[in-house]
């Protein structure tokens, strides 16, 4: 079992979930604010995508970067509300090992002081074999509020899934 430290950098993937993105009729403006917020952890993108929001190809491409590709962090954008077309949380719980909820109801208790909308978003964090996969809407501002709430734990988390026995206790 490799150990993240060992590389000193975590591996990261950012998903963008856009229809309209994913076939050219939308810039995407999350994908570039994940990579610019993440980039301290210390993290390299080993990979950035579009797909349409279709449960398959949402779930093939996360099965892809970490099955395949070992990648250690996977963090999705768009596809986390209430429209017939948001299923990142379908597909993404469908490929899950283990989900992470207190991630995620940090992200909505924090944007939750900004917006009302915040609950209303579906999105997920968990654990696929050694990988944290994190969604995140699909705005740069959702995307800047909500990274910034679970950002202190990326590190800590990624090392705890891939086997560390350090201590969990605060400084």
């Amino acid at each position: 079992m490799s150990d993240v430290r060992d590389k000193s950098i975590i591996t990261a993937a950012i998903l963008t979930v856009s229809d309209k993105g994913s076939i050219g009729e939308r810039e995407d403006k999350s994908g570039p604010e994940v990579a610019s917020l993440i980039i301290d952890l210390p993290a390299k993108i080993v990979a950035r995508d579009i797909v349409a929001d279709e449960v398959s190809l949402i779930s093939e491409k996360l099965i892809d970067y970490i099955d395949n590709q070992g990648i250690d962090l996977v963090i999705t954008t768009g596809g986390t509300g209430v429209t017939p077309r948001d299923v990142t949380p379908e597909a993404t719980r469908a490929v899950l090992e283990r989900e992470l909820p207190g991630m995620s109801e940090a992200m909505r208790a924090e944007s939750l002081k900004k917006t009302p909308y915040a609950m209303v978003s579906r999105a997920l964090c968990g654990v696929r074999g050694t990988s944290l996969i994190i969604n995140l809407p699909g705005s740069p501002r959702a995307v800047r509020e909500n990274l910034a709430v679970v950002i202190p734990a990326i590190w800590h988390t990624v090392l705890k899934i891939k086997g560390s026995s350090e201590d969990c206790g605060a400084n």
